[in-house]
């Protein structure tokens, strides 16, 4: 099983035990209702335009790495040949076309044979942009600034076009999720803060609100008795204030009590 599919696998499980552990500890009418939840990371995978060997691997797991810095080099060899052939075109393609408005201006050749050694030349400029482009590309860098989190292959092994070479943590992608019974859904809003807690972490975290799933989780789509309504849970999703301090995976619980202070505080 790849490492993909895991961790696929883990979401799901970790999914269905938070939402089973939610309906657990929540009773209705408490007055600090706290739900359980995980981290959870939303990676940047970053992977070649173009089949090749990977010559250079910058970064290893759990590097801290800018946006646009070197992660991986590929070889090149084809590359820069078939940018070399394409500047020798326009080159020749360059002195084609001078020759060619110089006899125009003598009424030696047509606008015709003019126009097509212009067209001829903005061809081969054209397919030297393309060339140097793909040869810039063997070299990729960094698409935003954060933090390795896994590297799947290995300087000196081949990998494909569209296959991650490894993944990325931006530190706004770290995200708090957890499942909320739908009698407490009213008091949850976007935008709202709620205290985050886990084994080993600051007493102060605290994430903002910015997604509340509009379908209940784990239940088909027939009419609901009064007691199966109560089973009901949402998906909630929260971005931490200080992300550096959770890890991927982490369970944690959530507590209301942040949001139920800010609205009293409003009345």
């Amino acid at each position: 099983m790849s490492t993909i599919v895991r961790r696929i696998a883990i979401v799901a499980v970790l999914a269905v035990s938070a939402a089973a552990i939610a309906l657990a500890l929540w009773r209705p009418g408490s007055a600090e209702p706290q739900f359980q939840g995980w981290v959870e990371a939303q990676l940047i995978f970053v992977s070649p335009d173009e089949i090749g060997r990977i010559e250079t691997l910058g970064v290893r797991e759990g590097d801290a790495v800018e946006a646009g810095a070197l992660l991986f080099a590929l070889d090149a060899d084809l590359q820069r040949a078939a940018a070399a052939e394409a500047d020798a075109a326009v080159v020749n393609a360059r002195q084609a076309y001078v020759r060619a408005k110089t006899l125009l201006g003598a009424t030696v050749v047509t606008q015709k044979a003019f126009d097509d050694a212009e067209a001829a030349l903005r061809t081969a400029e054209a397919r030297l942009v393309s060339a140097r482009t793909r040869l810039d590309r063997r070299r990729v860098v960094s698409p935003v600034s954060g933090v390795v989190q896994e590297v799947y292959f290995r300087a000196g092994e081949q990998v494909q076009p569209g296959r991650p070479i490894l993944s990325l943590l931006p530190p706004g992608n770290v995200r708090v999720r957890f499942f909320v019974p739908q009698a407490e859904l009213p008091r949850l809003k976007l935008g709202e803060r709620i205290g985050v807690r886990c084994d080993g972490c600051a007493g102060d975290l605290v994430a903002r609100v910015d997604f509340i799933s509009a379908q209940a989780e784990f239940t088909p789509p027939v009419i609901f008795s009064q007691e199966e309504r109560a089973r009901l849970v949402f998906r909630v999703e929260a971005a931490p204030e200080r992300p550096a301090d959770l890890r991927v995976g982490q369970p944690v619980t959530v507590a209301l009590e942040i949001a139920a202070a800010a609205s009293h505080a409003q009345r």
